[in-house]
């Protein structure tokens, strides 16, 4: 006999595997009902499908089967035409990131030059930004941040996964002349 349980986990299963995107908590009891509990039901699939070919991930908060990330490269039938980002997009998506929402000026504020909408274009195609909202302020500028598909791409749960500077440091990915501004800058504040 089948348990309420089991048979909501079942339904939170199929809603999930016919969803064409990613699905929150309140989107999945749309389909299954208001009153389900529908984090257990996610807990319980997350247990199931553990260590399995499919994996159940969340990523900002939303839910989706995926395949293991061990197994991707079974299912690849042709090398994807991957595109480089330059490094101006590489900067301008970390600002992005670190710091959302921003603006455009926050933007060329941090990075010390001006950036082109371009920049902004191709990372929004990738679906990595998006407009965030305008701030109150003269002139109403636009802001930007990050979407799920960022967090996706980057195998993130959430903006909180983001490697912090000691991280970056230990991966040796700082670029020597920033190690060096950061230590005079740690020298000036130890001479104060």
């Amino acid at each position: 006999m089948v348990t309420p349980a089991e048979s909501l986990a079942r339904a939170v299963e199929a809603v999930l595997f016919a969803a064409d995107a990613p699905m929150s908590v309140a989107d999945i009891r749309l389909h299954v009902g208001t009153e389900a509990d529908v984090a257990a039901a996610l807990t319980r699939l997350g247990e199931i499908y553990a260590g399995r070919g499919i994996e159940l991930v969340e990523r900002g908060g939303r839910w989706h089967f995926q395949t293991a990330a061990d197994l991707a490269h079974l299912l690849r039938r042709d090398r994807e035409d991957s595109r480089k980002l330059s490094r101006a997009g590489i900067e301008t998506l970390a600002i992005i990131a670190y710091h959302e929402p921003v603006s455009r000026a926050e933007i060329e504020a941090i990075r010390g030059v001006q950036i082109s909408k371009g920049t902004l274009d191709v990372l929004m195609e990738a679906g990595w930004i998006r407009p965030a909202g305008r701030r109150e302020v003269p002139g109403r500028p636009l802001t930007y941040a990050t979407t799920a598909g960022f967090l996706t791409h980057f195998g993130l749960a959430t903006r909180r996964d983001l490697p912090g500077i000691d991280d970056l440091r230990a991966a040796g990915l700082l670029d020597p002349v920033d190690l060096a501004f950061e230590n005079a800058v740690e020298n000036n504040v130890d001479d104060a």
